[in-house]
């Protein structure tokens, strides 16, 4: 066995290596992939989603993205024109971009709506994924970078909330809910900028550990879900049932159009950073539809929309370990997690005040992923205009939601309750119509 097959994308590494690289990739993203389906789950009403079915959300957040990772990695018809899956060395899993407009899907509709707009929203991604070479000019940079931007700017709220110990909790605002979110996010902060390799890598888990420590004088842990609930489940079909209202399906399918755009970053950003080459048509093609075909699948198990997971991409670009074997046996590993009701019900006693304190630096992040987006396009006057009145519409629209009231509701659910879509068709549209200058034209 060559030493370097680990450096191959079809080599077949020993398992002593295999093991400690598919685990750094779990490590990197396991939080990540169960968050928003912890937040998605409080924003039912009523209190949100029963124990019970938190469980089975988060234990379906962690099947679907071990499915759609494989399905990545392994192609379903590797050898015809059009497969299902890129073949490219990523890790799928439940993203955050799709928070702001689930959390207000769930307040009016419930979950069954999120998944009934999910599969339409596959369907998108499918078409997206078949006219990607044509459609693709619709999204240059300055868009998806505004984009995201807007993305990381209308999860702030959420991170606040968390950390002030979630919105209509008794204990909301109580100084206890701040020192355990700021000791958290000391933790991961501290780790991003002092620490190497593992810690680095590991620092919102090694964060969320360390915040969950330190409530535990404060009396914020109950462990009383995790011994209720059973040893092993298979996440089973239409458990939240699904819903296709329509207003929902257009504010989703226009996130998943976008995504699948954003998806053509950290596909690029793969084979550059480890391939030293771009990828080709065909394998953005497959990819993009392989995204769609598998969250089709994923809301059928209720599992909430997943993406590229652009840490891991990270990890594969730093390391240069490209072997899927190495990235499989990381989705074998979610997959299992997601098979263990008690591990996935260990994950809902987190305090809210301490998902609040490591997630405020990604919810960061993200926004600074979009402006540094927006920068690498220049900053002209028409440039400006464009990122400038997609976010102040899109935002401005989000935090006055009351002047939509005489509007019908569809208006108010696709425009108002996410500041995502209305950035985005803005963005788009300026775009199009905007005169370029010569030297953004050459």
């Amino acid at each position: 066995m060559k030493q370097g097959s680990i450096f191959e994308l079809n080599g077949r590494p020993r398992l002593g290596e295999a093991i400690p690289l598919a685990l750094q990739h779990v490590v990197a993203m396991i939080v990540g992939c169960v968050t928003p389906a912890i937040i998605v789950a409080s924003a039912v009403p009523g209190g949100g989603l029963n124990n019970q079915d938190k469980v089975i959300l988060i234990q379906a957040s962690l099947v679907v993205a071990a499915f759609s990772t494989l399905l990545q990695l392994f192609p379903l018809g590797s050898k015809t024109k059009l497969a299902i899956g890129s073949g490219l060395p990523v890790i799928m899993g439940v993203s955050f971009a799709y928070v702001p407009s689930m959390q207000a899907i769930a307040e009016n509709y419930g979950i069954a709506a999120i998944l009934g707009a999910q599969i339409v929203g596959g369907v998108v991604a499918v078409l997206m994924g078949l006219l990607i070479k044509k459609i693709r000019i619709l999204f240059p940079p300055l868009v998806t970078g505004t984009v995201v931007f807007t993305i990381g700017l209308s999860l702030y709220p959420v991170a606040i909330n968390y950390m002030a110990g979630g919105t209509g909790t008794p204990t909301y605002g109580h100084w206890q809910n701040w020192v355990v979110a700021f000791f958290t996010l000391a933790v991961v902060i501290f780790l991003n900028h002092f620490a190497k390799g593992i810690w680095k890598l590991a620092s919102i888990l090694i964060g969320i550990i360390a915040g969950y420590l330190v409530a535990i004088p404060f009396g914020m842990i109950d462990l009383s879900g995790v011994t209720e609930a059973s040893v092993f489940q298979v996440p089973y079909p239409l458990h939240f049932g699904i819903m296709f209202e329509p207003s929902s399906c257009v504010a989703i399918a226009i996130l998943f159009a976008i995504n699948s755009i954003q998806a053509i970053g950290d596909y690029s950003a793969t084979t550059t950073g480890a391939m030293n080459r771009h990828p080709t048509d065909r394998e953005l093609q497959n990819g993009i539809v392989g995204y769609g075909f598998t969250n089709m699948v994923g809301a059928l198990f209720g599992g909430l929309p997943t993406a590229t997971f652009s840490q891991n991409v990270g990890i594969v670009t730093t390391t240069k370990v490209i072997n899927r074997c190495v990235l499989g046996l990381a989705a074998l590993i979610l997959a299992v997690a997601g098979l263990l009701p008690q591990f996935s019900a260990l994950l809902t006693t987190i305090p809210q005040c301490v998902l609040g304190g490591a997630t405020i630096s990604v919810f960061a992040s993200i926004a600074m992923t979009g402006i540094k987006l927006i920068f690498s396009s220049g900053m002209s006057p028409r440039n400006f205009s464009i990122v400038g009145l997609s976010v102040a519409l899109g935002m401005g629209v989000y935090q006055c939601q009351a002047a939509l009231a005489t509007l019908p509701e569809w208006v108010t659910t696709i425009f108002g309750k996410s500041p995502v879509v209305l950035a985005t068709l803005v963005a788009v549209l300026l775009n199009v119509i905007l005169p370029k200058s010569k030297e953004n034209q050459s």
